[in-house]
């Protein structure tokens, strides 16, 4: 597995994971507790990682439909 994008926007993961499912590629979040311990004040960011082999693709479908992330 390896990160796709890592966030501290709570909107940005549920839209990148719905983009990414389209188009048969499967995400995994993770944080997630972490995040909900801290309060959700948005402190830590949340990973979404993906398989190593559809990397580039995931990067591909997020870049095209507008999602920003670092990398």
């Amino acid at each position: 597995m390896e990160e796709l994008l890592r966030t501290n926007d709570i909107t940005l993961i549920p839209r990148a994971r719905a983009l990414l499912a389209d188009e048969g590629i499967e995400s995994f979040e993770l944080d997630v507790n972490m995040s909900i311990l801290e309060g959700s004040i948005g402190i830590l960011p949340r990973r979404l990682m993906v398989r190593t082999a559809e990397l580039a693709r995931a990067r591909a479908v997020l870049w095209e439909n507008g999602v920003k992330f670092e990398g």
